[in-house]
């Protein structure tokens, strides 16, 4: 799969942050494609790499032996030079609260569309803000990904919360065989589930998160079958909450929300369940977050992927474009009137 031409994106095209690099970065070492990038986060308050893109960036370049221009914190364009990925055991370390799951984007297609396998001791934050939690990730994102055909693993050693970070996450990627597409259109939604935890604090913290996100759901006519609370090790304190629908073989449909220092424990669950329930009553088997990191598995399948979205954002339209330039996919976002989509993938 590899190829002399080099691919030049523009960083500012969609939703113009970090997401064009994580997936650029990513394919480029599956197609082991050499790729320029520019005008990164253009149109931002602060533009340019950041020091968490700088992280990722540097642990995709480790994994397959990259040479990366202008990788400093500020550079509006970057150029990524891509080698053989290599199995391999290694230890990252983002930098304070810097996100893992964002990172886990970028470093589990790459290897695992590498055809080869890795384990990772990863270090950073767990459940911070703007980025899905790590509950998210296993309970909602990886089931999806196994119905893929990818298999990873993750084991949270420690919570790690904003601004100190500090958590730990082991990962073990194994190679990709063949990948089964996507055909997610209409499934019966089971019951959710929740998850309330909070670290370096109460358990009555996690509890009243609990409390309030169930009373939200009752409200809306939505009874959780499973639900548990809990008390996690962490260096700082912080909180989380996820509620969470998913099916062997779909829906993957979640919502979370973290705690933050003067924020109400019930806001804290009032907010995931809020957002949780638009994403249930839509009917659509995956969520608005979910989408955008199915994309960069789906060209890499034998044949058409189809999967009913609850709503297309910024991200996903980006990916579906990366994914495209990359690979020649073809790909059509059917958009319906109650604002879902059925989003389709095909590998030409």
């Amino acid at each position: 799969m590899s190829s002399n031409e080099r691919i030049v994106l523009d960083g500012s095209f969609g939703e113009g942050g970090g997401q064009i690099l994580r997936t650029s970065i990513a394919l480029s070492a599956v197609m082991r494609m050499p790729v320029e990038i520019v005008n990164i986060r253009a149109k931002r308050a602060n533009p340019g790499l950041r020091p968490q893109h700088i992280g990722a960036i540097k642990a995709i370049a480790s994994l397959c032996n990259a040479t990366v221009d202008n990788l400093k914190i500020g550079a509006d364009k970057i150029r990524f030079n891509p080698g053989k990925m290599q199995s391999t055991s290694i230890r990252l370390d983002i930098g304070s609260a810097g996100s893992i799951t964002l990172l886990l984007q970028a470093v589990i297609p790459s290897v695992s569309l590498s055809k080869v396998g890795s384990e990772l001791e990863i270090i950073g934050g767990t459940d911070v803000r703007w980025s899905p939690t790590m509950n998210y990730f296993t309970r909602v994102v990886l089931p999806a990904y196994r119905l893929l055909g990818i298999d990873a693993q993750l084991q949270v050693k420690r919570r790690g919360y904003y601004p100190v970070g500090g958590g730990i996450v082991d990962v073990k990627i194994k190679p990709s065989k063949e990948l089964r597409p996507l055909n997610l259109i209409s499934s019966k939604n089971p019951l959710p589930s929740i998850i309330s935890i909070c670290s370096k604090l109460p358990k009555s913290i996690a509890e009243r998160q609990m409390k309030a996100a169930m009373n939200y759901l009752s409200d809306q006519g939505i009874k959780p079958r499973i639900f548990e609370t809990g008390v996690e090790d962490a260096i700082s304190p912080g909180s989380s909450v996820l509620i969470y629908s998913v099916g062997e073989k779909g829906p993957f449909i979640g919502a979370d929300a973290i705690g933050e220092k003067g924020k109400p424990s019930e806001e804290v669950g009032r907010e995931a369940a809020k957002l949780f329930s638009e994403e249930y009553i839509s009917n659509a088997l995956i969520d608005r977050h979910l989408g955008d990191m199915l994309v960069p598995f789906l060209p890499f399948t034998k044949g058409e992927s189809k999967f009913k979205v609850s709503r297309v954002t910024q991200h996903l339209t980006t990916n579906l474009y990366v994914a495209s330039i990359f690979t020649k996919c073809q790909y059509n976002i059917d958009k319906m009137p109650d604002g879902t989509a059925i989003v389709s993938v095909k590998n030409i």
